[in-house]
């Protein structure tokens, strides 16, 4: 079985783009002590993927019915404030109940702000999965589970002129495949990260960020590597109705194994927003670099550029509409995937606690490699409720 660990995320994302961007519920929280709450919400939808496992040949079309819970139980405390978030995504696929699933995702999250000059954010979550999207239609789905841990430790006022974030970040991946299918991709990561800012303006700072990334294989010890980066770049607020960071710089991945040649190459992060009106927003988010390898490769040198229309036609009534397109070139094999997404959403504010919304993703995945091209249409429409 040949597993699509990144064209699964792009999947879920799929999936999930109809009305987690487009939400204007205002959810009522319930008062349980003094500073603490608890915040339900719940998203029904309906959809239809006429290609639910990503394939090229003998699409298996289905309608999907949705159900997502989402549990959020909040504590404000004397110097910092606290966050627990749990939420269920239950997949019913009316053509192959086989494939019915509950994904799991849990987040902890906690920020402190011991004063002015020092603060702390704290998170580790914990997400299980299971995805249709593999290469062939007589195999088992993905199933794994991330857990990680992590933090950045900011020293500087907000308003000062300069200022240093000390990141650290702890991840495993587990597959629960049958027969050890995918056992080779398990894998821990340790990244840790430092980046530095000066203030040139009252809107406006220069960075140099610097970052190193261990994987860590547990039985494929080949693709046992490091990465290391470095970037420099630009952050700014609120300036003439633009907001936005620029990260550019390069990267080098070394395997430990020497039969396996180190690969450098220039890497860059951005992400800009431009509001010419209030109710109207444009996105820019860009970036290059390098991801784990899958399918027999060693590295994929991966690029995507998302751009993004946000407007409220009406007190009630807002639309997005998104592209996407993302080039894979997969290093070690003959393989390189442009991936096309254009997706549209409608949603409509019926009542303060609810939401209805429409959406259509379309996906096209034209690879240099036989058989793993596909096109793909999901339509969908959601009712998204809180107290």
């Amino acid at each position: 079985m040949s597993n699509k660990f990144n064209t699964s995320a792009l999947a879920m994302a799929i999936s999930a783009a109809f009305t987690a961007s487009v939400w204007a519920v205002e959810p009522q929280s319930v008062d349980l002590a003094d500073g603490v709450t608890f915040t339900p919400t719940l998203q029904v939808s309906e959809s239809y993927d006429d290609n639910i496992r990503a394939v090229e040949d003998n699409a298996e079309s289905s309608w999907v019915n949705g159900i997502t819970p989402t549990f959020v139980l909040e504590a404000q405390g004397r110097q910092g404030t606290y966050a627990l978030t749990y939420s269920a995504d239950n997949q019913s696929y009316a053509s192959s109940h086989n494939d019915d699933h509950t994904d799991h995702h849990l987040d902890a999250d906690a920020d402190f702000e011991f004063n002015s000059r020092n603060q702390l954010k704290l998170n580790a979550g914990y997400d299980k999965v299971e995805n249709l999207a593999t290469d062939t239609q007589s195999t088992e789905p993905d199933k794994f589970t991330t857990s990680n841990v992590g933090g950045v430790y900011t020293y500087g006022a907000e308003t000062a002129r300069a200022q240093i974030d000390l990141g650290a970040n702890y991840q495993e991946l587990r597959y629960q495949n049958t027969d050890r299918l995918n056992a080779d991709k398990e894998r821990d990561t340790t990244a840790l990260s430092t980046t530095g800012y000066y203030r040139i303006s009252p809107m406006t700072r220069v960075l140099l960020e610097a970052r190193h990334t261990d994987y860590d294989y547990l039985t494929n010890t080949d693709l046992n590597s490091n990465n290391v980066g470095l970037l420099g770049g630009v952050t700014w607020d609120a300036t003439a109705k633009t907001t936005g960071t620029i990260k550019i710089g390069a990267e080098k991945k070394r395997f430990d194994n020497s039969r396996y040649d180190d690969v450098n190459g220039s890497m860059w992060e951005a992400g800009v927003s431009w509001s010419p009106r209030t109710y109207s927003t444009f996105n820019l988010k860009t970036r290059r670099g390098f991801d784990e390898g899958d399918d027999g490769a060693e590295v994929i040198k991966s690029q995507s550029t998302t751009i993004s229309w946000e407007h409220e036609w009406l007190d009630r009534l807002s639309s997005e509409v998104s592209y996407n397109y993302t080039d894979n070139q997969y290093q070690g094999i003959d393989r390189d995937d442009k991936i096309d997404t254009f997706g549209l959403g409608l949603t409509y504010e019926m009542r303060r606690w609810l939401d209805v919304g429409i959406g259509y993703k379309y996906a096209e995945d034209d690879s240099s490699a036989v058989g793993e091209s596909y096109e793909r249409n999901i339509y969908a429409v959601s009712f998204t409720a809180s107290l």
